[in-house]
């Protein structure tokens, strides 16, 4: 008998039970499915990550204050006061670090804004001159404040286009006033619908001098990060180097293991956090193939069922000369075509809900979410539920393959 006979005979077996047969794929649908939408959405994350990471240029070499955290237990450590002043005028002396371009320090955290009446909270962040340029930001209106500004710890903001929303209902907010801490600030620009970059929502931020938000606003004078840009990609490494070598000489730091500063380039950041997306993944994806561990055992079961109903159909077979390799194949091909249609529903099903997910995440959260289906993911499925149908349907197509003509023909 041909495979494709043998192909033929399976399909008519599994159509002559058509909703048995529906239900049996039900496991494996699950199953690809939640695979599908697990590797998809993370691979979204991911992209997402590594786009937010990859925002600030690859140039881009980030200082923050504190031990480096190597567990839950270490990340009261990140809550530093050890960058100061001092740090970044040694970092500006060509003989400390030559192949450093720009230092911006930064400082952030949360505040209420107030305008006739109307509150909102935002999030502060304190900058240099070289905001625009470090994070590629342009106000739509007015202008970004200027190294005068920043000297003379002027009373300015630039804000985001909700914190403009909010506090003013679209109306005109350029060269106006709000109040922060009881303080006013003039609105000398506004940037444009901006979303999510480098983890910060510029739509929900007021941008200031870093020296009048630690004066005025914070009431401290150490900086939360110091987002440094090299001269170029080759030098970064001497260029971390020497950033470590100038603040351990600044700190009274001699053991390298006690810094109280961790370095991060853009390289660094991005491998870490595809680790972490790639191990989260990994383990999901391990969850949902016990789905598919259940659909098999579900399948084999059905197919021990149909072994036992079809006994006469196999003895007949065997009696007109249907080999033993002949019945094995039937029903082997049968749990694979089960299988391999719950994959492939599974695949399309998948596919639909993870656009869903990520035209929820885009749009009604609010994310840069973009639709991520990687191919790999496609041909998983595909594989998995091959090697399913192979596995799961082996046991009892040879139970039917061993059953005697005779007693076959004899069963009731």
């Amino acid at each position: 008998m041909t495979i494709r006979h043998s192909f033929l005979t399976a399909i008519k077996g599994l159509r002559t039970n058509r909703s048995r047969s529906a239900l049996t794929i039900l496991g494996i649908v699950i199953g690809i499915t939640a695979i599908m939408i697990v590797m998809s959405v993370g691979q979204g994350a991911q992209d997402l990550i590594l786009g937010q990471i990859q925002g600030l240029g690859s140039k881009t070499i980030v200082v923050i204050p504190g031990r480096e955290p190597k567990g839950p237990s270490d990340a009261a450590q990140i809550f530093s006061d050890s960058l100061k002043e001092k740090d970044i005028e040694a970092l500006h002396r060509k003989e400390n670090v030559s192949t450093l371009d720009t230092i911006m320090p930064v400082v952030f955290g949360g505040e209420t804004a107030v305008y006739a009446g109307e509150t909102f909270r935002l999030t502060i962040f304190g900058a240099s001159e070289f905001m625009q340029e470090m994070f590629d930001i342009v106000p739509s209106e007015g202008a970004m404040f200027t190294a005068d500004d920043v000297r003379n710890r002027s009373d300015v903001v630039v804000i985001g286009s909700k914190v403009k929303e909010e506090l003013f209902h679209g109306g005109d907010a350029l060269g106006e006033k709000m109040k922060i801490k009881g303080r006013s600030f003039k609105i000398i620009g506004i940037l444009p619908k901006k979303g999510q970059v480098n983890f910060f929502n510029f739509d929900e931020m007021a941008i200031a001098p870093y020296t009048t938000a630690q004066q005025y606003i914070f009431g401290i004078k150490h900086f939360h990060r110091l987002i440094m840009r090299a001269s170029s990609e080759d030098v970064i490494p001497e260029t971390v180097r020497d950033i470590q070598a100038t603040l351990r000489a600044s700190h009274g730091i001699t053991d390298a293991s006690k810094d109280d500063f961790f370095v991060q380039t853009q390289v660094d950041l991005a491998a870490r956090f595809s680790s972490i997306t790639d191990i989260l993944t990994l383990l999901l994806v391990a969850v949902a193939a016990i789905s598919l561990l259940v659909g098999g055992v579900g399948i084999m079961n059905i197919m021990l069922v149909a072994v036992t109903e079809r006994t006469r159909e196999i003895g007949l077979r065997k009696a007109i000369g249907a080999t033993d390799r002949d019945i094995l194949l039937q029903f082997l091909l049968e749990a694979v075509v089960l299988t391999g249609v719950g994959g492939i529903v599974g695949i399309l099903l998948g596919a639909i809900l993870s656009f869903l997910v990520a035209l929820i995440l885009s749009r009604v959260v609010g994310l840069g979410w973009v639709f991520a289906f990687p191919l790999n993911a496609t041909l998983l499925g595909l594989s998995v539920s091959a090697i399913i149908g192979i596995i799961f349907g082996l046991y009892p197509a040879r139970q039917a393959a061993k059953k005697s003509p005779m007693e076959a023909l004899r069963y009731e």
